[in-house]
């Protein structure tokens, strides 16, 4: 059996991904009930930054301590590979010192080549081109309030970046139909538009896609490493703000999500977020659960592949 990773939702069956979203569910209840559960006790994960974080970074150092473990935290300025180590180097002699490895990074293909070589699981905690975490987080909050969203539509709304790419993997995953909406010239990948099929519908009007959702998500205008695009992409993204107004499309009952950090006022108004549909909050705690569910689950299958 290969060594199981973590670099994209793809990376795991359906029902690995459902199973991973009850176990999440489980083992956030266990930490509110305080229970001490500790399958990482004596674990170290290996957190790599290539780019700044603050939710990635507490939710998987938290996680590990919940869990028994012990997180190392390296920035690219603590290790080789910010100094031009090559990658399969760095990834052959990290992964012999610890237990599993997290890395937050730019170019999708540094992870992968990362993963070819690592001798334990690796986790994609962000490229460019993905966020699968995230994505868990997401589909947690959801189930939790209002079950499962197989058969139900979502609206991404704003610029067809990493977190559309990996919500059009969970459209495909999870079983919803995912209504994607943004300026013209900002459209997610087309290879991974056309692997979706009919799951996916392409817009350049944000009125037409909420319509009738379940849930509508957003993220900012100007991504990390975009800053000098912001001007640009303010006008571009004008009339992609998620307000009460479009709000009042999608269903009576629908949510809202955001990956955060936000800017209320561009891709979100402030009575949009701090309202009532939104569930951001929990979004963002679920990061922490998920990922000790995706932890657990991936220690385990290397543990049974050593067997």
């Amino acid at each position: 059996m290969a060594l199981r990773h973590f670099l994209t939702l793809m990376d795991f069956t359906a029902d690995e991904l459902n199973g991973l979203i009850s176990r999440a569910i489980e083992l956030k209840t266990m930490h509110r009930r305080g229970e001490i559960y500790e399958p990482m006790k004596n674990k170290v994960l290996g957190m790599i930054f290539e780019k700044s974080s603050t939710r990635t970074r507490v939710s998987f150092e938290a996680g590990t301590a919940q869990l028994g473990g012990h997180a190392i935290f390296l920035s690219s300025r603590d290790t080789q590979l910010g100094r031009g180590e090559p990658i399969e180097d760095s990834s052959r002699v990290l992964s012999s010192m610890v237990d599993i490895i997290m890395i937050r990074t730019f170019e999708h293909e540094k992870i992968e080549r990362f993963a070819e070589y690592s001798q334990v699981p690796v986790i994609n905690a962000l490229t460019d081109m993905y966020h699968p975490c995230q994505l868990l987080a997401d589909m947690q909050a959801y189930v939790e309030q209002r079950g499962s969203i197989k058969g139900g539509t979502v609206t991404w709304i704003g610029d067809g970046n990493n977190m559309c790419h990996s919500y059009i993997n969970a459209a495909r995953q999870f079983g919803f139909k995912l209504n994607i909406a943004t300026p013209v010239g900002y459209e997610p990948d087309g290879t991974l538009v056309a692997a979706a099929g009919n799951a996916v519908t392409l817009s350049h009007d944000p009125r037409i896609a909420a319509t009738d959702s379940d849930l509508i998500v957003t993220d900012v205008w100007a991504s990390m490493g975009q800053e000098e695009e912001q001007k640009a992409r303010e006008a571009a993204f004008a009339d992609f703000q998620v307000n009460e107004a479009l709000m009042q499309l999608a269903k009576p009952d629908a949510l809202f999500m955001h990956c955060l950090p936000a800017h209320r006022g561009e891709e979100v108004s402030a009575a949009v977020i701090d309202g009532s549909q939104s569930v951001v909050w929990n979004e963002a705690e679920n990061r922490l659960h998920a990922q000790k569910a995706l932890m657990e689950f991936l220690l385990e299958e290397a543990l049974n592949k050593s067997d």
